[in-house]
């Protein structure tokens, strides 16, 4: 099963462009860690503070890993900081067929 997640994250207006560039920076490090099938980041059109994330994992173990790595905590201790809210998160379970 791959797991598909999307995170809501809201910013102070005035940390917009600095978690720009520093998503930037990370994403190519979080695409290539282990499991990560995707990563994309989306822009509210009616709210530029608003983002979401959204990912697949080959399986809620790779995500699990990700989640208590090293990598994922400098992301996120980097930008708590510049939260305007508490993230949300959803996950699902998928079922890949294959031809």
């Amino acid at each position: 099963m791959m797991i598909k997640r999307i995170v809501k994250l809201e910013f102070e207006t005035k940390y917009i462009e600095e978690f720009q560039r520093f998503f930037e920076e990370n994403k190519t490090k979080i695409r290539n860690f282990e499991g990560c099938e995707h990563l994309e980041l989306w822009q509210d059109i009616n709210d530029k503070s608003r983002f979401m994330t959204y990912s697949y994992w080959q399986s809620e173990n790779d995500l699990n890993q990700y989640r208590h790595s090293d990598l994922f905590k400098n992301v996120y201790y980097k930008t708590k900081a510049m939260f305007a809210k508490k993230p949300q998160a959803w996950s699902v379970n998928t079922i890949v067929k294959l031809n």
